[in-house]
């Protein structure tokens, strides 16, 4: 998915509606600003139908300046555990889990912002040698325990590790710089941009970024 210049990029929301409305309090709403939001809406929060509800119209009313990517929390295997299934029966019926299940399952998983800048919610992965593996991912898809795209939704960068390694999740891989380094100059790239982990915005910036990026 090729999406437009500037835009804003949220990372996980994870039910939490109030901060939704005060993220756009802060940046806009749209079609003011534009968004690129990188993933798990839901689960966690308490109101996860709220948030993934207020995403979609969003979507549809204003396809050219709001986009969404899949999230590994964006999974029927994942948001069965983790709040989400729970709150659709509770509040609704097991139907309506399922017809979300059917959304998330045709989700893009990744975006290129100006052809320099790569997004998605996890991470790199051993696999991926080029774009083109990302735009043949098939969809709609379930999200698969190993692979491209599954580690597309849950690798970790290690700025202690040099190539990959495990991963404490129990799923995908960790990737050192020299993995970020090395994907960016053969992609031509300036910049991987990621969510799925809660960091420091400064160190995220200079480690996903090896060479200079005014």
């Amino acid at each position: 998915m090729v999406v437009p210049f500037p835009l804003r990029l949220p990372g996980d929301i994870h039910g939490q509606y109030s901060d939704l409305l005060r993220l756009f309090e802060y940046g806009g709403f749209p079609p003011s600003a534009n968004y690129l939001f990188l993933g798990d809406y839901v689960d966690r929060g308490k109101q996860s139908l709220e948030t993934i509800c207020l995403l979609l119209a969003y979507k549809i009313k204003y396809p050219e300046n709001f986009f969404l990517l899949r999230g590994n929390h964006e999974s029927a295997s994942i948001n069965r555990i983790y709040g989400f299934y729970d709150e659709c029966k509770r509040r609704f019926n097991v139907k309506l889990w399922k017809t979300f299940t059917d959304c998330f399952n045709c989700l893009p998983v990744a975006a290129l912002i100006d052809d320099k800048i790569l997004c998605m919610h996890g991470g790199l992965s051993p696999d991926l040698t080029n774009l083109d593996q990302i735009r043949n991912l098939p969809r709609p898809t379930d999200i698969p325990d190993s692979g491209l795209l599954c580690d597309l939704l849950w690798s970790d960068p290690d700025k202690d590790i040099k190539g990959w390694g495990m991963n404490d999740r129990g799923v995908s891989y960790t990737f050192g710089p020299d993995k970020v380094a090395e994907f960016l100059m053969k992609s031509d790239m300036d910049l991987v941009c990621r969510a799925h982990q809660v960091g420091e915005v400064a160190s995220s910036i200079g480690y996903f970024n090896p060479r200079s990026f005014p």
